[in-house]
């Protein structure tokens, strides 16, 4: 299993929006970075992933699963872009800041600390198991 993280801007689609889905969840669309792209490009089903609110909150809020693979994006007649679809599974009991995550020397090469613009992030195993844990989330899902 891969870890990822979906940063959305809460004003256009936020973590209520998600889980009001419920199980059949919601592409990820509108993405147009060639990078976040292909990180879907690289998405199991199953793969986990943490739902960053950005913008104002910039917080870990939730997570999600990956529930259908890399398919084109209905939002666009261009064919180079693609998304997965994604379903909440949970709330982070605790939202984790990225300030937080900024001051933990535990996540200092995470994606989001060095490269917080990209929208579709990798996260390692053990930044995975960081963040969940300054979440309230011990053992991590």
């Amino acid at each position: 299993m891969a870890y990822w993280l979906f940063k959305s801007e809460p004003s256009s689609w936020s973590w209520e929006m998600q889980k009001a889905r419920g199980d059949k969840g919601e592409e990820w669309d509108g993405v147009r970075n060639y990078q976040a792209r292909n990180n879907m490009r690289q998405m199991k089903l199953g793969d986990l992933g943490f739902f960053y609110h950005s913008v104002k909150e910039t917080s870990v809020v939730g997570i999600v699963e990956v529930c259908a693979l890399i398919h084109p994006d209905s939002t666009t007649d261009d064919p180079r872009w693609e998304c997965v679809d994604i379903r909440a599974v949970r709330d982070m009991p605790k939202p984790v800041s990225l300030n937080d995550i900024k001051a933990n020397p535990k996540l200092k090469d995470m994606v989001l600390v060095n490269n917080s613009r990209l929208s579709v992030q990798p996260v390692s195993e053990a930044e995975w198991r960081e963040v969940c844990r300054m979440g309230g989330l011990d053992p991590a899902p």
